[in-house]
């Protein structure tokens, strides 16, 4: 095989493309990229065998087609040293040399024979498809996924489930401290589909769709998922299990209501946190009066400290308690510059939602449980 390439398009190609490959492969090509050039461009493939991505991109001009399986390590290194030029890969097919040349110079790179690259599971005949606007995949992954677990014994929320109903697509991350509800509108359709997409591929996923412009094609059976976008395509194995029923613990009644500056209260709660316990991460509010008095103390140490912020304040005064590190994740993943907080007593959910100006096609809700204050 032989073909003529823009260093930097390649670069860019196997940069995203490595990301999937495991640090502890159980099988040595999996430390390799599958090259395959056929009349349509350069087939790139990537894999840890639980998710694969393919891209295709475009040779400036190919002499012979083939395949063979290069370093990732090596290539992506040697690659990162040029500037922007065309490249020359030659392939010896009988050696699995892979030899670099450009106008001043050469690389020569131990490759390996392509057959023996695992080949990717195809979907069974039961397979679904839907269409969806990669802005509306993308929104839901950026919403979310810093709400995931990692968690062994309960995988089911290692990942976000992506919950398709007829007038929408709701997409839900939860770690049992925190859940986020994200909600887009669609189209009135008989499709109704649920399915659990893990942390990895929805990262990997996630840096694709931010150069995507059309809809993905979503295709999906028990098992697997795949995801068709314009020049590269991604297969991952699905979390198997029952997701738990999110709507349940979504607090239906909470009468005590605070619309509050999303940044001064962010950075009230990054300023007190510093005198929180280590263990706890423990933050106080006491909210009343269209006041919020954010509190944090360490006793093993005798830290303290205090900040008072202005609100608008619905509902009778309440003191509730929770953990900084959480709080700073939400407020930072809200983009408006104000937020509602909802909530009922010290000992239920705090609901966290934007508000916005005016009507929006899309909706997020997050919750948070509630920590314990001590007397």
């Amino acid at each position: 095989m032989k073909f003529v390439i823009s260093s930097s398009s390649l670069l860019s190609t196997l940069s995203t493309a490595s990301k999937v490959i495991s640090s502890k492969n159980t099988l040595p090509i999996l430390d390799y990229f599958l090259f395959d050039i056929k009349s349509d461009g350069l087939h790139v493939t990537a894999s840890d065998l639980e998710t694969t991505i393919t891209t295709v991109v475009t040779p400036d001009s190919v002499e012979s087609e083939g395949v063979i399986a290069a370093p990732v390590k090596l290539l992506i290194d040697s690659l990162k040293e040029f500037s922007e030029q065309p490249l020359t890969f030659e392939a010896d097919e009988t050696t699995w040399e892979i030899k670099i040349s450009w106008t001043t110079g050469s690389i020569t790179l131990p490759g390996m024979s392509g057959m023996s690259y695992p080949s990717v599971q195809p979907l069974t005949d039961t397979a679904r498809e839907i269409e969806i606007e990669a802005d509306t995949l993308l929104g839901g992954i950026n919403k979310t996924i810093f709400a995931t677990a990692d968690d062994e014994l309960r995988p089911v929320m290692n990942g976000i489930f992506i919950d398709i109903t007829p007038a929408q697509y709701i997409f839900v991350a939860t770690d049992a401290h925190k859940l986020v509800k994200y909600t887009v509108e669609k189209e009135g359709d008989d499709v109704a589909a649920s399915f659990i997409l893990p942390k990895k591929p929805a990262n990997l996923l996630r840096t694709m769709l931010l150069r995507e412009d059309d809809t993905v094609k979503v295709a999906f059976d028990d098992k697997n998922v795949k995801f068709s976008l314009s020049n590269s395509t991604l297969i991952c194995r699905l979390i198997e299990g029952t997701y738990p029923n999110y709507n349940a613990v979504i607090p239906a009644n909470n009468p005590n209501k605070v619309i509050v500056d999303r940044i001064e209260l962010l950075n009230g709660i990054k300023r007190v946190a510093v005198c929180s316990n280590q263990a706890t991460n423990l933050i106080k509010f006491e909210i009343g009066d269209n006041r919020i008095n954010l509190t944090a103390q360490d006793l093993d140490f005798s830290y303290s400290a205090n900040e008072n912020l202005s609100c608008s304040y619905e509902g009778s005064p309440v003191t509730i308690g929770f953990k900084s590190t959480f709080l700073i994740e939400i407020l930072s993943n809200l983009e408006t510059p104000s937020v509602i907080i909802e909530l009922a007593d010290s000992t239920r959910s705090g609901v966290f939602k934007p508000l916005y100006d005016d009507v929006q096609p899309c909706d997020t809700l997050m919750i948070l449980m509630p920590m314990l204050i001590n007397a």
